[in-house]
């Protein structure tokens, strides 16, 4: 495909969403253009560097946003081919079945979605084939029905991280093995460092990018512009979206198609809709619910880190293990407390730059401990919110279901104690960490609650899909990068089946 040529459909952004679209739609030969605001990633020195990637920010954006009092902030967001997935956890994690279904928790009731785990669980399948996950069933007793196994065995541990699982065992857990999209040895071939937050420039991890995009661009259909700005979408009189307008190379351009897809992420994709506002749209596109930039949700999240000050851990890769014992229980009342997992191995020059402590005291601890993630579920709220101020976003996030975060890191610490771990530290991640960014587009049938379909279409513009985190109607308590995915598989069907049955 040529720039002359008209495209099908234009996906704007390579992340998780748009590449797993693009990749589900590049069989059928129709053309696919993919907008990229920023360009791959090459490889540096800094990409294996902790100190330049947690130290010196080397990788961060250059820029601010604002929060909800007026400060500015620099966001954790990256803008490569491949989005945020270039620098994740690879942890590729089903919601549970209960997820999909109105739940109590400790700071409130979730909605629900509009659709069942079980409509979803072809779509996770078929994810977990593309991304080639490695994992086992039948350790976590909240795990949802499978329709199959998954394709590879499980990363192993490491000595170290088989002793932690035993010692939980032994204490009434059921530590099981975390879903991943790694291909161990590729990655420790190009460095042994984890590969949690450090940038996926060689291979080895199953980002969006190497395997979704790749995929896709294997067909000539395909085609990714890098350095591809979109600016705003332009609405028609009868509701469609008829062009975009797009900064690349200093130049503006207008680029239609008749299928327009939003996978900018939580924040940018509520953001452009937001700048897209016009006579006919005064709060936006896609917003006659007023529901655009609303229910913004980021997972509460702890570092908690297990010392024992005679037994070392000297584990290259210690992300292999969670615990879901408190999943769906544990509350004062039997409430949902939230996910357990293994942390990216921390090092000196990491906690240095993370805590204040001195180098020395830091390498001694890193060098100590295990390192675990503690995450619960944020409860969508209207009042937290992407907005902007002139060009400016602004991210006013209003944390909520904090003191179920608590009870878990409680619990957890307990636990640990009582494994063997005589000194259990913690703290929580702030705002400038994008701990899974999702919920200002949600899901829904009533298009006066919601933003999208159950299909991930707009409720107000027939040809306009969004297909990222945007539009979670809950942010669960794991990791959203699988059910993306899933999620824009099954828009990709419904594109084929209902846009392009001509």
């Amino acid at each position: 495909m040529t720039l002359s040529e008209r495209p099908d459909v234009v996906i704007v952004g390579s992340g998780m969403g748009g590449a797993t679209l693009a990749a589900a739609l590049a069989p059928t030969g129709r053309r696919v253009l993919i907008l990229e605001r920023g360009h791959r990633l090459e490889h540096s020195a800094e990409a294996r560097d902790d100190v330049a990637i947690f130290g010196r920010g080397h990788f961060r954006p250059k820029e601010e946003w604002l929060d909800g009092e007026g400060r500015s902030f620099s966001p954790g967001n990256y803008y490569h081919a491949g989005g945020n997935s270039k620098f994740y956890g690879a942890v590729l994690l089903r919601y549970r079945a209960e997820d999909f279904r109105p739940l109590r928790h400790m700071g409130g009731t979730t909605p629900g979605w509009p659709i069942t785990y079980d409509e979803l669980e072809p779509f996770y399948q078929e994810a977990e084939s593309l991304y080639q996950v490695r994992g086992a069933l039948g350790e976590d007793p909240t795990e949802p029905p499978h329709s199959g196994a998954y394709s590879y065995p499980p990363v192993p541990d490491e000595p170290p991280i088989a002793d932690l699982r035993r010692r939980l065992s032994g204490v009434g857990l059921h530590p099981s093995s975390l879903p991943l999209g790694v291909d161990v040895e590729a990655w420790l071939g190009h460095g042994r460092t984890p590969w949690d937050a450090f940038p996926n420039t060689r291979g080895g991890k199953m980002d969006a990018e190497t395997v979704g995009l790749a995929t896709a661009l294997q067909h000539p259909n395909v085609q990714l512009l890098e350095g591809a700005r979109v600016r705003r979408l332009l609405a028609g009189e009868g509701g469609r979206i008829d062009g975009l307008v797009v900064e690349r190379n200093g130049a503006t351009e207008t680029i239609s198609a008749p299928v327009v897809v939003l996978a900018a992420g939580a924040v940018n994709s509520a953001a452009l809709l937001l700048a897209s506002a016009d006579a006919r749209h005064p709060r936006g596109l896609a917003n006659g619910s007023d529901q655009v930039g609303r229910n913004f949700m980021n997972h509460n999240c702890s570092a908690v880190l297990a010392i024992h000050p005679t037994r070392r851990n000297d584990s290259v890769y210690q992300k292999t293990v969670r615990v879901n014992d408190f999943y769906l229980t544990g509350g004062p009342n039997g409430e949902p407390l939230g996910n357990v997992q293994l942390l990216g191995k921390i090092s000196g020059p990491i906690l240095a730059s993370q805590s204040g402590l001195p180098r020395p005291v830091a390498g001694w601890v890193a060098r100590h401990s295990v390192d675990l993630y503690a995450m619960s579920e944020d409860l969508p709220n209207p009042e937290s919110r992407v907005s902007l101020k002139g060009d400016r976003i602004v991210l006013d996030w209003k944390r909520s279901n904090w003191a179920a975060h608590e009870a878990l890191v409680a619990k957890l610490k307990r636990k640990l104690r009582e494994a063997g771990y005589p000194i259990v530290l913690s703290r929580p991640f702030d705002r400038r960490t994008p701990s899974h960014q999702c919920g200002t587009a949600r899901l829904g049938a009533d298009p006066a609650s919601s933003v999208v379909d159950p299909f991930c279409r707009s409720h107000d513009h027939p040809n306009l899909f969004v297909v990222d985190a945007s539009v979670l109607p809950t942010s669960a308590a794991v990791n959203p990068a699988l059910t993306i995915a899933a999620l824009a598989l099954r828009a990709g069907e419904h594109i084929k089946q209902r846009e392009w049955t001509a």
